[in-house]
């Protein structure tokens, strides 16, 4: 009979695979002490961080982990990998990648005028403050090449927030001080100038082509629930997701900040706003440049097109996202306000999400980086 040789192989087999199985595991583990290992290193030299957090999206590695060091705030209460942060300016590439989606469903083109697309009230103000609304293009506001003057990185605004920091901004009224605060900065095309003014117009867009509110249309469009992000939301604009950790303090120290005691209207209306864990801005990082947010193979090529006004610029910004090179690998991702960071590495097909807790270390996300990009290439 043949049956009891068939039963060996098998059996063989099955040994074979659950010692490769206890291998696998073994050799994940070892990864992660590593990876840990560079987080504890880091924050014992720099314990005014307050608290440091990551998470490593890297699939062909068999990697999905995250790691902390340090505290949620500065009463040393325990930080937990799963509780979530402002992202502030990361929250552009969301933006971005709705905004595709919805040139994905011809709703319009990268290149058409703004002027018949944002809010009418918000294209005569522009218009009474000298910009040609029917020359600056879609693709303008989402690379900066606008114009439009930016009111969040002025001095005069972090007084405003300082003043008075439990104040509820609108962004009808961000935009207003956008006007009145300064000029047109060119034409459109002519110089490279961040603006948060210019995401705020785009959620404009977007609520007007969708005739919903922004966050509930990049909630759907960018597909949340499908990509398992259960901890992303605009805070203050959508309700606390249930069973999720407290939000971690974030401070700018020397300016004397804690993002528990300033209201977050400050920085929510596309420039900002979206709270996420760090393994949830990771997956999204992972999921837009693996092509599973679009419908079409092309759609994400778009969020490529570099900005390249008249004028010269420092470094690059293409639709939402900006370029870094860590250890001679690129990746592209985006940054935020309170020491938030976010890239996709194309060699390694991995995302790599960091949170320094305190914006005066937020320098650390380099050095986070590099190290855990220089580990991750020799595995």
């Amino acid at each position: 009979m043949k049956y009891p040789k068939i039963l060996y192989v098998l059996l063989l087999i099955f040994v074979f695979s659950c010692k490769e199985e206890k291998k696998t595991s073994a050799e994940v583990a070892h990864k992660t002490e590593v990876f840990q290992s560079i987080l504890d290193s880091i924050y014992n030299q720099n314990k005014d961080a307050v608290g440091l957090m990551i998470h490593i999206e890297s699939p062909d590695k068999g990697i999905s982990w995250s790691g902390v060091a340090g505290y949620s705030d500065k009463s040393e209460t325990e930080l937990e990998k799963d509780q979530p942060v402002l992202i502030a300016s990361n929250t552009k590439t969301y933006v971005s990648a709705a905004i595709l989606k919805l040139v994905e469903q011809s709703k319009f083109d990268l290149n058409q005028a703004i002027d018949t697309l944002i809010f009418e009230k918000t294209n005569k103000l522009l218009k009474t403050d000298g910009y040609d609304t029917s020359q600056i293009k879609i693709a303008q506001l989402l690379n900066h090449t606008s114009g439009i003057y930016d009111y969040a990185g002025t001095e005069e605004y972090m007084q405003l927030i300082k003043d008075d920091p439990k104040h509820r901004y609108s962004r009808n009224e961000q935009i207003q001080l956008a006007v009145s605060m300064g000029n047109p900065l060119g034409k459109a095309g002519e110089v490279f100038a961040y603006a948060d003014t210019n995401y705020l117009l785009l959620t404009e867009i977007i609520e007007g082509i969708t005739d919903k509110p922004f966050y509930i249309a990049l909630r759907e469009l960018i597909g949340y629930e499908k990509l398992g992000m259960q901890t992303t939301w605009f805070s203050t604009l959508e309700d606390y997701p249930q069973n999720t950790k407290p939000l971690v303090h974030q401070y700018w120290t020397s300016e004397g900040l804690d993002s528990y005691e300033v209201d977050h209207s400050f920085d929510l209306y596309g420039g900002g706003g979206i709270a996420s864990t760090s393994k949830d801005l990771a997956v999204f990082c992972q999921s837009l440049f693996n092509n599973k947010i679009f419908d079409k193979a092309n759609t994400l090529d778009l969020i490529y097109a570099k900005a390249n006004p008249e004028q010269p610029m420092e470094g690059d910004y293409y639709l939402g996202i900006s370029s870094v090179d860590f250890d001679g690998l690129k990746g592209y991702g985006h940054g935020g306000f309170w020491g938030t960071a976010v890239n996709y590495f194309p060699e390694l097909n991995s995302s790599i999400a960091v949170f320094v807790l305190d914006r005066d270390k937020r320098i650390l996300r380099v050095n986070i980086n590099e190290a855990i990009v220089k580990a991750l290439s020799e595995l």
